[in-house]
């Protein structure tokens, strides 16, 4: 905690250095974040290796350490970043101030701007990303409609499963009749053989 307000307070200072001495500070931040991160890893380590009942609340401990540390580390960039386009800025603006123009001068030139650059990569960062949702709404929509027609299928086979139970039910009743049929027909034909000699016999 101790380094983490160090560091905060010489973010302070950054806005009020000099040209000659906001260099010599950005180093001195980005050496101290760079030994706070060194020292996480190790507290890291050793987070893992106490006893259950402490385990979570030193993990949460560190993991809002390194947060404090990587928002640090986002401002000190963020603050370099507009310090580099300040000072091309006014490095363009003393060359235009600096450069006489003629009528006809086919090499007149000037420098584009950064920012505008910057600008124009954010804009196709953002296309990339509405690029990269439509796909995944796509995909999705696919799952979607994969799963609906899975559960047509579904439907279809259990469908055609009662169908078959239907039908083996149908063919056993079948069968049985038949058998019963074929003891039925053999009954008849020796009850007629049975008639027709008792017929012969008493009238013979």
């Amino acid at each position: 905690d101790r380094q983490v307000h160090e560091v905060q307070s010489y973010m302070g200072h950054l806005e009020t250095s000099d040209k000659e001495s906001v260099h010599l500070v950005e180093n001195e931040i980005q050496a101290r974040i760079d030994n706070i991160f060194s020292n996480l890893e190790r507290l890291e380590i050793l987070s893992s290796k106490e006893p259950p009942n402490k385990r979570q609340s030193a993990k949460l401990r560190v993991d809002q350490l390194k947060y404090d540390v990587q928002h640090l580390q986002t401002a000190l960039r963020n603050f370099q970043h507009r310090r580099y386009l300040r000072e091309q800025q006014e490095r363009q603006r003393e060359e235009l101030l600096a450069r006489t123009f003629t009528t006809n001068d086919s090499d007149t030139s000037i420098p584009i701007d950064e920012t505008l650059q910057f600008n124009e990569s954010l804009q196709s960062a953002h296309r990339g990303m509405d690029e990269l949702i439509g796909s995944g709404t796509n995909i999705l929509a696919g799952l979607r409609d994969q799963r609906v027609t899975l559960k047509g299928t579904h439907k279809k086979i259990l469908d055609v499963a009662n169908m078959l139970g239907l039908s083996n039910t149908v063919m056993r009743l079948i069968e049985k009749r038949a058998f019963q049929d074929k003891f039925l027909m053999l009954g008849g034909m020796a009850v007629t053989c049975l008639i027709m000699f008792l017929v012969v016999q008493y009238l013979t």
